[in-house]
């Protein structure tokens, strides 16, 4: 398959150049028999690429001229994948000017002209039939995430100012690392050089943003993944509990699908959470929800359910 995708990439780069190629000249350049040729021509074209050829001697391959942007090489589930993608980033609001989301909105708008014709009708229709509910979350601009991510490819510090909380904002200078998306929220890891320490900061909370050209050499992460660090942080102050649920997966994480919480299914009717909440009353709703027996560690939790238990059957009618 990398092969296909290498050899298809070639020919459309070789096309694009505008020129008319002989089949001959052309297979030779992309390394490939006439007859391989022939065939990856016809996959061009069932993804809508308008290779225009003159068979036999003194053919030629030619690809049409007017197309600025040539079709998206994806098939139908990529396509429908795509656009889904984007109609659920468009929902994550509120909107605002150079958002991510407003970006989003453009891109969903647009993105059929830019696919193969014989999947714009179906892209046509999923958007004709698709709804989804808005999500309130901190908006983020477009621009801001390229400009991270371009130095973060480059190994590049960056300066910004960043405000939390009550403090007075602050400039800060880091490099940068990762940027992480995790329930609605998006996050950079980075390595700040005033504290010699790793830090995580919300990208919302950032503005001011500079390059510096300054180029940094890489340093191991903290975790195994930038999001396990991301998770750390956000989870220092809170307290750990484990539920073994008897019950299967499906209906445990559709009760915990607000929740940062780990589930694991164990056989096809139990399932373990391991999830961090502020305080043992943050799981009374989910718990209430599962309609189902579980167990809870540490034991203090299931102390505190007992006392708020015995309050519950106290307030019954007739006791």
């Amino acid at each position: 398959m990398a092969d296909v995708t290498e050899r298809m990439l070639a020919l459309l780069s070789a096309l694009q150049s505008g020129r008319a190629f002989g089949g001959q000249e052309l297979a030779q350049r992309l390394g490939v028999s006439q007859r391989t040729l022939r065939r990856d021509v016809r996959r061009l074209r069932g993804y809508g690429y308008p290779v225009d050829t003159r068979p036999g001697p003194g053919g030629r391959y030619r690809l049409t001229s007017g197309r600025a942007m040539p079709p998206l090489v994806l098939d139908d589930d990529e396509a429908v994948a795509t656009l889904l993608g984007l109609a659920s980033l468009a929902a994550v609001g509120p909107a605002q000017e150079g958002g991510l989301d407003e970006a989003a909105t453009r891109a969903y708008g647009k993105l059929d002209q830019f696919l193969p014709a014989r999947l714009r009708p179906r892209v046509a229709a999923v958007r004709a039939t698709l709804d989804t509910s808005p999500q309130q979350a901190p908006a983020v601009p477009a621009a801001q995430l390229g400009l991270i991510a371009e130095a973060i490819a480059r190994r590049q510090v960056i300066t910004f100012v960043y405000r939390t909380g009550e403090r007075e904002p602050q400039r800060r200078r880091v490099e940068p690392y990762r940027q992480i998306h995790h329930l609605l929220r998006w996050y950079l890891l980075a390595w700040d050089t005033d504290r010699a320490d790793w830090r995580v900061f919300r990208l919302d909370r950032i503005t001011d943003l500079t390059h510096t050209g300054s180029v940094f050499a890489l340093r191991p992460l903290p975790a195994d993944s930038a999001l396990e660090h991301v998770r750390r942080g956000i989870n220092r102050t809170r307290q750990r509990v484990d539920v073994v649920v008897e019950a299967p997966i499906a209906h445990v994480s559709d009760v915990f699908r607000y929740q940062d919480a780990e589930i694991a299914a164990v056989g096809d009717r139990r399932t373990t959470v391991t999830v961090w909440v502020d305080s043992w009353q943050w799981l009374v709703l989910p718990l209430a929800l599962l309609d189902a027996d579980f167990t809870l560690s540490p034991l203090e939790v299931p102390r505190a359910c007992t006392t708020f238990a015995e309050r519950l059957l106290a307030a019954m009618p007739g006791r």
